[in-house]
């Protein structure tokens, strides 16, 4: 450290030392105690501590993800690539190529299915969509900590907005379920959220009003409401967010009532497990229509939730499917992502419904049927409203000239810039060329099926479903199903 002359007597000018203080010279710093590292190590600081191990799909285990073995996919030409996207391009038949399978059913190769399939599901919305809602493998997720160096690139500008100490500031009287570790966990799963954005956008900025839009919605989808209530300790009503997580009198042991009813499609492609699918988690998921298509993208199978749902309460999935639900568009409605990151702009269709960027629209995706296009704003829009404006202002965000109330909107439209039909029902369209005139296709729709664009294969399966057909290989044998 140099020396410094003042009053003609050398003076060592003082340091800052890592707990903040100052002390001249370094030597005389407070010693701070080190610090235990995920592996049970020790070191000085977080930053010094052994890169986490990362458990691959495999069950090998590696430095880091990008060291995973990728496992290769079956192309329906045969071939094998890293990803179904790496498949050769199958030209898009205008006609289904249908034989006999002599039993009363029908062959299609599932070549043509995989051609219409992805020729239906490209194209730059789908494409946005699709990249968005891409998943950290669930071994990786579970590997993140507060603070920990090889946490994800969005869960540290998650963590240099809200640290454990303000989480705990702004959910003081949360469930005890709801982590500040889960938190990150949730975010690490969607790398889109609070992600880096190439394009000049502001990812800081955009990661701040991501996280206080959604904590606003938290404290009116969960909150005790309370104001009065000694339990809530004090703590105004914006900041008795994530109080519950179980729908209020409803428990695991009760598996009656109209949660349990699985009927019609949704019955049959999300089977009940003799559960209960009651609201949970910070986002309250109910239905087993919704715990499927959750299921699968958490965990690749429908059934895990279907048959433990408990899940959705008791891990990092009770604020995983809030993220979930903010990164998947609602048809007709875009996603809350685009809302926020500005992906989405409202076109004349969505204007003259009134609907413009800022936090009134992500009412309006929420719960705009109820809450919206009232000609004065609802008691349930005010509060989100209210939540809003005490986070981000205590986050330092300025919303000045952001539309914050939805009274005035009319519901998103199949008109609308956002709008995408993503689900797969039966063609009833004829085919000159095809046993009974049948199209023997799918097509999509904007209601809900038992049918995703967004999962692979559903396309196929659609098909397979309603014309009674099994899917070929390149060499004409059936694929099991």
């Amino acid at each position: 450290m140099p020396e410094v002359l003042i009053d003609n007597q050398c003076v060592i000018p003082p340091v800052e030392c890592p707990d903040g203080s100052g002390a001249a010279p370094a030597e005389e710093c407070p010693v701070i105690p080190p610090v235990t590292c995920p592996d049970g190590s020790t070191a000085d600081s977080v930053e010094l501590c052994p890169p986490a191990k990362v458990v691959c799909d495999d069950g090998s285990v590696v430095d880091d993800i990008a060291q995973c073995s990728v496992t290769p996919v079956t192309c329906p030409d045969g071939s094998t690539v890293n990803s179904v996207a790496d498949c050769p391009v199958t030209e898009v038949p205008t006609s289904m190529t249908v034989t006999s399978d002599g039993k009363g059913g029908y062959l299609i190769p599932r070549a043509e299915f995989v051609a219409i399939e992805k020729s239906l599901t490209s194209g730059e919305l789908f494409d946005l969509v699709r990249s968005d809602t891409v998943t950290l493998d669930n071994a990786s997720v579970e590997a993140v900590l507060p603070l920990r160096a090889a946490n994800p690139e969005n869960v540290k500008r998650a963590e240099s907005i809200v640290d454990e100490a303000l989480w705990e500031f702004l959910f003081p009287i949360r469930n005890p379920a709801y982590t500040y570790n889960r938190f990150l966990q949730a975010i690490a799963k969607f790398p889109a959220f609070c992600r880096t954005y190439t394009d000049g956008r502001d990812s800081l900025a955009i990661c701040k009003r991501s996280l206080a839009t959604m904590f606003a919605h938290f404290v009116q989808e969960t909150g005790a409401h309370a104001p009065n209530w000694e339990g809530a300790l004090g703590n105004p009503e914006w900041r008795q967010g994530l109080y519950y997580v179980r729908e209020v009198y409803k428990s695991e042991s009760d598996t009656t009532g109209p949660y349990n009813k699985c009927t019609g499609w949704a019955g049959e492609r999300w089977p009940c497990a003799n559960k209960s699918y009651f609201g949970r988690g910070a986002k309250q998921l109910s239905w087993n229509y919704n715990y499927g298509p959750f299921s699968e993208a958490m965990f690749g199978d429908k059934m895990v939730l279907l048959e433990k749902p408990e899940l959705v309460a008791d891990t990092w999935l009770n604020l995983a499917s809030a993220v979930f639900f903010y990164v998947y568009p609602q048809p007709p409605k875009p996603s809350m992502l685009h809302v926020i990151d500005g992906t989405w702009q409202p076109n004349a269709a969505d204007k003259a419904n009134g609907i413009e960027h800022g936090f009134g629209s992500t009412i309006q995706i929420i719960n705009g049927a109820f809450e919206c296009g009232k000609g004065s704003t609802t008691a349930q829009a005010k509060a989100r409203i209210a939540y809003y404006k005490e986070i981000t202002s205590y986050l330092n965000l300025d919303i000045s000239g952001e539309k914050l109330d939805c009274a005035d909107m009319k519901a998103f439209d199949t008109a609308g810039a956002g709008a995408l039909e993503v689900y797969w029902d039966k063609d009833w369209g004829w085919d000159a060329n095809t046993p009974g005139n049948h199209s023997f296709k799918c097509k999509l729709v904007g209601y809900q099926t038992a049918y995703s664009a967004w999962t692979a294969g559903d396309y196929e399966l659609c098909v397979e479903d309603n014309f009674n057909v099994q899917a070929t290989d390149a060499n004409g044998e059936i694929i099991p199903k």
